[in-house]
């Protein structure tokens, strides 16, 4: 018997792209037991939006909840994993936009038992050249497993945990109060602090932007730098996991120039430079 999945997208002030992310959830091959929207404290209309494709999609169960105690992703991700009710929780960001086959190859991995949580590939949907993208980010994150079999890491954007997993390490993770570290990178120590295995599945589609590589490089090095501080919070000091790290600051300078020449992601992006029901699909 397959698992029930959950769908759980933090946000905050995602009122441009929030809706092409639940499009995409909604238009699943295999519908999603339920999706979970934890807003986080938005100004704009991020909640509003998110009623609005509720209304629109009656049989697809789709949740807005709250989460205003505290600013930051951890607490959030942490609400929306606690209000699930299916056996796997997935997780990805609010302008993330999934392949139609994600929730069926979720389904499928996790009937391997030895599987505690899952991570796949990404393709970056606002860039040129995506699919040749994604097929670099499937060979460099299947790379990296084969050569860290200790911590394989699961990625924030793209992942999915078993419920039961997540009660056991709930209250072993960080909380980050301070919002420094990479909360993708302290729950995957975590799961191999327990000796709890992450697969990989390369049909685990995601689409995300690359706006990040707008940031400016001080901007964008902090956020590198979330890799380093992750690590020495946990005392790991070797040198594989110093690799994306590095791989990200080799990346910044050809990226960051064809993004100012294409002008895509800036302040001003326009929606309709937004799928309204995208179809990444690797085949």
């Amino acid at each position: 018997m397959l698992p029930s999945v959950s769908l759980i997208i933090p946000a905050y002030n995602e009122e441009e792209r929030i809706e092409a992310c639940l499009r995409a959830a909604i238009a699943q091959t295999v519908p999603l037991d339920e999706i979970i929207v934890v807003d986080n404290r938005s100004t704009d209309g991020t909640a509003d939006t998110v009623r609005r494709v509720a209304r629109q999609h009656p049989n697809q169960v789709v949740r807005l909840i709250a989460q205003n105690e505290r600013q930051g992703l951890i607490p959030t991700r942490d609400a929306g994993f606690d209000a699930a009710t299916s056996d796997v929780l997935g997780r990805i960001d609010a302008d993330s936009l999934l392949a139609p086959e994600w929730s069926r190859e979720v389904r499928r991995a996790f009937r391997n038992q030895h599987i505690s949580a899952l991570t796949g590939p990404v393709m970056y949907y606002d860039m040129p050249f995506r699919r040749f993208g994604l097929r670099a980010d499937d060979r460099f994150r299947k790379l990296l497993m084969r050569l860290n079999r200790e911590y394989r890491f699961v990625f924030g954007s793209n992942m999915a945990v078993r419920a039961d997993v997540w009660n056991l390490i709930r209250d072993e993770v960080c909380p980050d109060e301070g919002d420094l570290l990479h909360e993708d990178i302290d729950l995957s120590i975590h799961l191999a602090e327990n000796g709890l295995f992450v697969g990989y599945e390369s049909n685990m589609v995601c689409g995300i932007s690359a706006r990040r590589m707008d940031s400016k490089f001080r901007d964008y090095s902090d956020y590198v730098q979330r890799f380093r501080r992750t690590y020495r919070a946990h005392s790991l000091n070797r040198g594989l996991e110093r690799i994306p790290q590095a791989v990200l600051y080799m990346i910044y300078p050809s990226l960051h120039g064809l993004r100012q020449i294409r002008h895509l992601g800036a302040e001003d992006i326009e929606r309709s430079s937004l799928p309204s029901v995208p179809v990444l699909s690797r085949r």
